[in-house]
């Protein structure tokens, strides 16, 4: 299902959510706070995103929506928390799916996306691009590979940190286009973005979002996506420019413990659909440099498993 289609259930969702407040809340109705657990620190981008589905979580469940926060071990210390609270709706996880999807094939860790957790749905999703500095002389993909080809080994890239949906994205464009450059890991999106608008690499695997305020010292050349980004739509994809990228990136994903009853997972879901229609949730994903995307259980679950299938072969040939 490409990124197109992931909109269009988005706009559905008006629908999906009038049914929060009567079928579903008819047969689930959560008498106690809620606590949606976030492995990620307070401040990061995951935690701001689970704060707006608090937000909306007012108007949309009948009690508080709890963000709790249990950083460590690149995420697996609250999934591990996660994953072994009882089933019984007052514990549930919001993660970057691709980190999390990521991190497992890495680390083969206890807990992962497919056998720990039921997936509830899909609220928003972060996407990487491929930036040069403003005054590159790439003015195209086609530029820069043409470049990189004449010289093998020279050219310099950078992501946000190795294992990151940016490095695995961005060895897949590297794989694809047969290119031989060398890799410059940094710490996150604002040093990896600093470092190509400083000229200290020849391009990056950033998030699309980062080059928001930064247009007159950045050029997003590209997109790992099945579709343009509505907020940056003048960005064409991979595709577009007939690059066979995989689309690496991370989905903002709700996880329930294994063994919740359907009618739990159907009401949260409904929850879900209902939250991320609401103009204030947009709008809030908008400040977060992303758009809601909502995708319900199922889809959200097809979507990792499809990630899962296109970075396990970038992974084994990086070993």
């Amino acid at each position: 299902m490409d990124r197109r289609s992931f909109l269009n259930i988005a706009l559905a969702a008006p629908a999906l959510a009038a049914l929060s407040g009567t079928a579903a809340f008819a047969q689930w109705a959560p008498r106690r706070p809620i606590n949606l657990i976030v492995p990620y620190g307070a401040g990061g981008g995951t935690d701001s995103f689970a704060r707006a589905l608090a937000a909306g979580a007012e108007s949309a469940l009948p009690v508080p929506l709890v963000v709790v926060n249990r950083p460590g071990s690149s995420g697996i210390t609250g999934a591990t928390e996660a994953a072994g609270a009882r089933p019984d709706g007052t514990t549930f996880m919001m993660t970057s799916g691709g980190s999390f999807l990521l991190t497992y094939l890495l680390r083969d860790t206890d807990v992962n996306p497919f056998d720990s957790f039921e997936t509830v749905g899909q609220i928003g999703d972060l996407t990487t691009s491929l930036m040069v500095p403003a005054n590159s002389p790439y003015q195209s993909i086609d530029d820069l590979v043409a470049d990189a080809k004449a010289r093998p080994g020279e050219i310099r890239w950078n992501h946000t940190g190795r294992g990151s949906f940016h490095h695995i994205a961005g060895q897949g464009f590297m794989n694809a286009a047969g290119l031989d450059a060398v890799d410059v890991p940094f710490d996150g999106g604002g040093a990896t973005r600093a470092a190509v608008i400083g000229g200290q690499v020849d391009f990056g695997m950033i998030g699309i979002q980062q080059a928001a305020g930064f247009e007159s010292e950045l050029r997003v050349l590209a997109l790992v996506s099945d579709a343009r980004d509505p907020i940056a739509t003048e960005v064409p994809t991979f595709a577009e420019l007939g690059y066979d990228v995989p689309i690496i990136s991370s989905p903002i994903t709700v996880f329930a413990p294994l063994g919740m009853d359907a009618e739990i997972l159907s009401g949260m879901e409904a929850a879900l659909a209902d939250i991320t229609s609401q103009p204030e949730f947009a709008t809030a994903m908008r400040e977060l440099g992303n758009t809601p995307a909502f995708l319900d259980g199922a889809a959200a679950r097809a979507r990792l498993e499809a990630m899962r299938d296109a970075a396990a072969p970038i992974i084994a040939a990086m070993e």
